[in-house]
C-alpha cells in the first residue's frame, strides 16, 4: 500500500514567460481550455484534453525549457508530506501556501526529478 493517496489530478506545471500567450497557444494549437489566470500568484491552469490532467503554466522572467514538474493532489499535505518524510523523502523547503487557493511542497525522487504534492484550498477539490 502506498504511504500516500493521491486524488485522481496530476498538473504537469511548466515554466513559461508569459502565461497569456502561452495559454493562448495551447488552446489554438492543442485545444486546452483555460481554466483560470492567477495572476496574483503569477499562475495559469489549462484543462488538457486528457481526463485529470491539467497544465499549469508558472510564469517566469526566463523560462526554463524541459522543466516539467508533475503536481499530484492529495487531501491532506501536512499529512502526505510527514509520511513520505517518515520514509527518507527529500523536501525542498517549507511547504508554501496561498490562502485560500492551494498549498504545494516540492519533493524529490532518488535521481532528483522535481515533484510536487497540492492541496486544493478553495473548497472545489
Amino acid at each position: 500500500m502506498p504511504l500516500v493517496s493521491l486524488k485522481n489530478t496530476i498538473t504537469l506545471a511548466m515554466s513559461v514567460q508569459d502565461r497569456h500567450a502561452s495559454a493562448d497557444w495551447y488552446a489554438v494549437n492543442l485545444g486546452f481550455e483555460l481554466i483560470h489566470h492567477i495572476d496574483e500568484a503569477g499562475w495559469s491552469e489549462m484543462r488538457t484534453n486528457v481526463d485529470g490532467v491539467t497544465l499549469g503554466l508558472g510564469e517566469q522572467a526566463e523560462a526554463s525549457p524541459g522543466n516539467c514538474v508533475p503536481v499530484f493532489e492529495v487531501a491532506d499535505i501536512v499529512d502526505a508530506r510527514r509520511k513520505l518524510e517518515a520514509a527518507g523523502v527529500e523536501f525542498d523547503g517549507e511547504t508554501e501556501t496561498i490562502e485560500g487557493m492551494v498549498s504545494t511542497a516540492t519533493f524529490y525522487d532518488p535521481d532528483r526529478n522535481a515533484l510536487m504534492l497540492a492541496q486544493d484550498l478553495t473548497g472545489q477539490g
